[in-house]
């Protein structure tokens, strides 16, 4: 699949269809018109009766929702339709069997025009009138004749598929564009851009709505990197990311693929799941089932269906294996195992026009069914003041009102309780009951709806799978934060770990459950409460992590796994480390070589368990028994020395300099008295570089840091944060750089000095430990185990805090002149720089 014509075009359509609604909403005064609602002409052009009402109707909808959006809906439901005609075409799905944009060419192949106008007076459309068929053809009107015959397409694909194609009413047919088929229009480029091959693949479908709407992301991504808040119009483009097929099919072989093999131990399936896991044999514990239709398959995120449509495949290979007809298959899957939820109406949309296309490749007949996917869109569900009978349960449910009004942006992480849905119930009973028919109507509707989604929102599935939304909680709006800060309160910092909080409520007891998240959850602190929860009372099956640049498109270490929501004791999970293989396009050959080689190196197998030895329970699965056994035996590096951080000036520019910028006479080393001094040494982190140097900065620290203390902003704020003030001009100590792309760097500090706040400190209990210490820092040792503890680039006093020391006291002298000599030679490298403010001279000169 070309990935990057795809893209071109769709940014490309997205604004050439904006641009040519504009044109028909200026053609028909819709933007900006002076004539009023009921003109029947428009800029000296007369209208028909039916333009008229037409157009009065697109006025209402423009004072309604605004021209923009108008707009833009517009333009959207023609890009969806055009997409979905495009790909039933080259299909040969739709009804009429005949290509709506392209013809046969000379040579046997497909290209730029219509079949459908080529053969119209032989073309059966529902609802296209043979007679205006007719006329439009013997006056040779080819344009007007595809627009006819495209719209009644269209109207008869929305009979046959409701929940894809929603009916194109008059109104919105005025804003379809013109010149759609010329070589250089919006159906023109599609057949001339995107090779007919890519579109033998229904993940196209989901590619062309992520590529649609990268504009509109990368904009939110601009004013969120700015400061500002996702508002809930933008949380679908901000948060929507296609997932990669490599990572949706190991998610789903280890879940829904394993259920099956669980209980099918001699299936043939397991031929077909390149990306399965062997469980662990001698320990198992799974949902029995006694055929696929007992099985329920839920995505609570499901964007464009990418995730469904494969486990929509492996269903059906299920349902094959058991002997089902393979035409009756498609509706068993769509009606009894699958299940999608999603807060965005477009993406919903495209979810079921992929099903909907899934399934036709089984049943010719599918679009006569009348079955749909089970998509749930969440949309706000919000009740007036007066909405509820005065008295209900429902109506002091405060806090359920409020997410049911903001439910697309809570989404599925939303979790109604038995109590909720019998509010509801009741709410509804006692509307049935009131006397105003329309009151009651319209409360009755949003009630059945509330009800609808608080249903389908306390379902328990036996497989639950998702790529949830990435978006750190800097980037919520005042609602979510609060909302998210009450209800997810260990997991508050990014929608992604909240999804792994919520996704056990949604699985069966001893269900599958797989996710694709940022792997910040496996090691911050922040974490520890839920690695601990996940670790005593689930089982984590297997796991991937993927390197720093391993996922394609978003700057986040990723990992992706799949755990049993249920504990199992002994269990020895699949783990497969992807560090060393920093690039996104190597990531799914290297899973596929562990998978098939466990004994490449970068396969372990691990009990959870063993997690709970390392302090905080990081999910550091490569580290071996040693490792392990060297935090539960050693002592902890804070119980030698102190680690804390520098001082933060608060404004860099105004209180820090390079030594050789300041005058000689006022660096203390000369000034004699620290007192007396203006500036002073800092060692403030720097690039990566071990046992001494990096000391280059003075900082303004006269009369104690005086200027720096009572330095404020426009608010009256102190800029500065001065800590740890006792451990200033500290001789013996010892500082690392808290940011580094490399291994952590530790250098002995000059007497005198202080650490600023990319600079931390460490200060031995007894100096005698000094060099112990910054050669156990230096060591491949101390990276490993800091490794273990977090995977981030910030090397955090909490993290070098709880690095184990372990140490034969025979060795002590030995480790002690070997580090005295890497510091030495370190001095005499860093002095050879006229940087260096020891320099005496080059030692070439």
């Amino acid at each position: 699949m070309n990935d990057t014509a795809i893209k071109n075009y769709c940014i490309w359509a997205r604004n050439e269809l904006i641009a040519g609604v504009e044109a028909r909403m200026r053609l028909y005064g819709v933007a900006g018109g002076a004539e009023p609602a009921g003109a029947t002409a428009v800029g000296g052009r007369a209208l028909s009766p039916e333009e008229t009402g037409w157009r009065d109707a697109l006025l209402r909808a423009a004072a309604e929702e605004g021209v923009e959006h108008l707009r833009d809906r517009a333009a959207y439901t023609w890009f969806n339709r055009i997409a979905a005609v495009r790909y039933m075409e080259v299909h040969d799905f739709l009804p009429s069997r005949v290509r709506m944009f392209t013809r046969p060419a000379a040579d046997g192949s497909w290209e730029l025009g219509s079949q459908a106008a080529d053969e119209a007076l032989d073309v059966e459309i529902e609802g296209a009138d043979p007679v205006r068929v007719a006329e439009l053809k013997q006056a040779g009107e080819d344009g007007p004749l595809f627009r006819y015959l495209f719209l009644a397409q269209c109207a008869e694909l929305s009979g046959c598929l409701p929940g894809v194609f929603q009916p194109v009413d008059a109104c919105m047919a005025l804003l379809l564009p013109a010149n759609l088929m010329d070589p250089d229009g919006v159906i023109g480029r599609m057949v001339g851009d995107i090779d007919e091959a890519d579109w033998e693949d229904v993940q196209i479908l989901g590619w062309m709505y992520q590529y649609y709407n990268s504009e509109r992301k990368a904009e939110v991504d601009a004013a969120v990197k700015k400061g500002a808040k996702v508002q809930a119009n933008d949380l679908a483009p901000k948060t929507q990311l296609f997932t990669p097929d490599w990572i949706v099919r190991y998610m789903v072989d280890n879940s829904l693929g394993r259920l099956w093999m669980l209980n099918n131990p001699q299936s043939h399936l397991r031929e077909q799941m390149a990306y399965y896991i062997e469980s662990d044999a001698e320990h198992e514990d799974f949902i029995h089932i006694s055929g696929p239709e007992d099985i329920t398959f839920c995505d609570p995120a499901c964007g464009s269906a990418h995730i469904l449509a494969y486990a929509f495949e492996l269903l059906v290979q299920m349902y094959l294996e058991r002997g089902y007809p393979e035409r009756e298959i498609p509706e068993l899957v769509l009606t009894k195992n699958l299940y999608g939820m999603e807060i965005d109406p477009r993406a919903g949309q495209f979810a079921s026009l992929v099903l909907a296309m899934c399934s036709r490749e089984h049943d010719r007949r599918f679009f006569k069914r009348g079955v749909s996917a089970n998509i749930l869109t969440l949309k706000p569900v919000v009740f007036e003041e007066g909405d509820l009978p005065e008295g209900c349960a429902l109506a002091k449910k405060r806090s359920l009102l409020d997410a049911l009004a903001h439910l697309d942006e809570v989404g599925s992480l939303l979790v109604p309780d038995g109590a909720d849905i019998a509010a509801i119930s009741e709410a509804i009973e006692l509307c049935g009951g009131l006397q105003s028919g329309l009151f009651a109507g319209n409360t009755q509707e949003k009630l059945k709806d509330a009800l609808a989604d608080c249903e389908a929102l306390s379902s328990k599935f036996s497989c639950v799978v998702a790529n949830p939304p990435y978006l750190g909680s800097s980037a919520f709006d005042p609602f979510m934060s609060k909302w998210i800060k009450k209800n997810y309160a260990d997991v508050k910092s990014d929608l992604c770990t909240c999804f792994i909080s919520r996704i056990f409520s949604l699985t069966e007891e001893a269900g599958l459950a797989g996710l694709a998240t940022s792997n910040s959850w496996m090691f911050l602190s922040s974490y520890e409460n839920l690695r601990q929860q996940l670790v005593a009372t689930k089982t984590i099956d297997s796991l991937v992590q993927l390197s720093v640049h391993g996922f394609h498109g978003i700057a986040a270490q990723v990992c992706t796994f799949v755990i049993r929501n249920k504990h199992v004791a002994g269990y020895r999970g699949g783990y497969i480390r992807l560090n060393d293989f920093d690039h996104w396009t190597l990531q799914e050959g290297k899973t596929l070589e562990a998978i098939r080689n466990p004994d490449c190196g970068w396969f372990y197998r691990r009990d959870a368990e063993t997690f709970k030895q390392i302090p905080g329970t990081p999910i550091a699965y490569w580290l071996g028994q040693g490792a392990r056994l060297s935090f539960k035996e050693g002592l902890p590096l804070s119980a030698i020395s102190s680690l804390a951080q520098g001082l933060k000036c608060g404004d860099t520019d105004l209180f820090v300099r390079c030594w050789f910028e300041c005058s000689y006479r006022d660096i203390l080393g000369v000034a004699g008295n620290p007192s007396r001094a203006k500036w002073h040494f800092m060692l403030d982190g720097g690039d990566y570089r071990k046992w001494s140097g990096n000391q280059t900065d003075v900082v303004n620290w006269s009369d104690d840091g005086y200027e720096i203390k009572t330095n404020r902003d426009k608010n009256g704020k102190v800029r500065a944060r001065v800590q740890n003030e006792r451990f200033y001009h500290r001789n013996g100590t010892l500082t690392w750089s808290a940011l580094t792309s490399g291994p952590i760097s530790v250098r002995a500090c000059s007497d005198n000095s202080l650490c600023g706040g990319a600079g931390y400190y460490i200060v031995p209990n007894d100096q005698e430990e000094r060099l112990f210490i910054l050669g156990l820092l230096n060591s491949s040792i101390a990276q490993y185990l800091k490794l273990g503890l977090s995977q981030t680039l910030n090397n955090e006093v909490g993290d070098l805090k709880r690095i184990p020391v372990c140490r034969q006291d025979s060795s002590s002298d030995e480790i002690a002149e070997i580090v005295q000599e890497s510091y030495l030679a370190s001095v005499s490298d860093w002095d050879s720089f006229e940087t260096s403010w020891d320099f005496k001279r080059h030692p070439l000169v």
